[in-house]
């Protein structure tokens, strides 16, 4: 699963809103916001949402390998 810390950054790689994310991956902005601000975690359906709208605009998320979990661009 992806961290608050990495949609953040997934977002601003791509130059999404909150509201861009939750439109393309049809999750609520509440779902977005509240998750990027670790109030709440989102439920599997919405969470699976998410990683698929990130995934399919071309990010890739970097497991932690001993510096810490990430995100690219994929070219």
């Amino acid at each position: 699963m992806i961290s608050p810390k990495q949609s953040k950054a997934a977002r601003a790689l791509l130059g999404w809103t909150q509201g861009q994310l939750a439109e393309t991956a049809g999750v609520g902005i509440s779902t977005v916001r509240d998750f990027e601000l670790g109030q709440r975690k989102p439920i599997a359906r919405n969470r699976a949402a998410i990683l698929n709208a990130f995934e399919a605009a071309g990010i890739e998320f970097i497991s932690p390998n001993g510096g810490g979990p990430g995100v690219r661009l994929q070219e």
